[in-house]
């Protein structure tokens, strides 16, 4: 038996993509699912396939409806909505903000609606889909980057203090996915991300693998663990490389 059976489970951002494919498989394992979007349209197709029950709204505040629908218990939390927010220093400080409140914030709420639960009963798992920009970068999305950073260091702070207290947190970093925010990434996306894309399936093969290994940081692009050490042990080299990347395209008309 799966150790998800009538497990409750939230998914936000789940109209699509690596959230509908986290639904179908926490649905698959039994789980009692409960799937969140701002489109309520896209959130019933998927809750009418799965079993799941549909809740639209802000993913900022679904916690408290969606443990209501669970019959009062949150077991898994898999924060994943997110906004793919391409621009540069300059962009309108909307988009930046919008960045942040979604891509960071929308994680620390619901951690504080679900911890006091949590910390009480001494479990309870908390998903944040992040992205390999929150490792590296991305170049032409200086918001994305920055608050996927932010996502990061808050699901790494959420570990180090809570994991004695039985909280599990993992944070999924892919690179391209293919998705509507691969789309949305424009020509960066297709010069950097597009070319070894995955399928939302395999990300979420990549999380039930994390889990099953008990491991924090989840990499369906195995590339991406070498990457990431290589900025690390030699960050000018790194910086160096990505301003290649940079410069090619602009020299491709962005």
């Amino acid at each position: 038996m799966s150790q998800f059976q009538d497990a409750g489970v939230v998914v936000t951002g789940a109209g699509g993509g690596i959230g509908a494919a986290l639904a179908r498989r926490f649905a698959a394992e039994g789980a009692r699912v409960v799937v969140n979007d701002l489109d309520a349209q896209k959130i019933k197709a998927i809750a009418d396939e799965t079993g799941a029950t549909a809740v639209a709204g802000d993913a900022s505040a679904v916690v408290d409806e969606a443990r209501e629908a669970l019959g009062g218990r949150v077991d898994v939390y898999c924060a994943n909505a997110g906004l793919a927010s391409p621009g540069d220093a300059f962009a309108d400080e909307a988009v930046w903000a919008a960045a942040w409140d979604v891509n960071v914030m929308a994680h620390v709420r619901a951690a504080r609606a679900l911890l006091p639960d949590w910390l009480e009963r001494g479990s309870g798992r908390f998903v944040s889909t992040v992205s390999a920009a929150g490792l590296l970068t991305m170049v032409g999305a200086a918001p994305y980057s920055v608050s996927k950073h932010g996502a990061l260091a808050f699901a790494e702070w959420l570990s180090l203090t809570y994991r004695h207290r039985g909280v599990k947190v993992h944070a999924i970093c892919p690179q391209g996915v293919r998705t509507d925010m691969l789309t949305a990434a424009g020509s960066a996306g297709e010069l950097v991300l597009a070319p070894t894309a995955i399928e939302p399936d395999d990300v979420a093969d990549a999380l039930f693998d994390g889990i099953a290994a008990d491991r924090f940081l989840i990499l369906p692009h195995a590339e991406v663990a070498g990457y990431y050490q290589a900025r690390a042990g030699d960050p000018d080299r790194w910086l160096t490389n990505m301003n290649h990347l940079q410069r090619k395209w602009e020299e491709a008309g962005r």
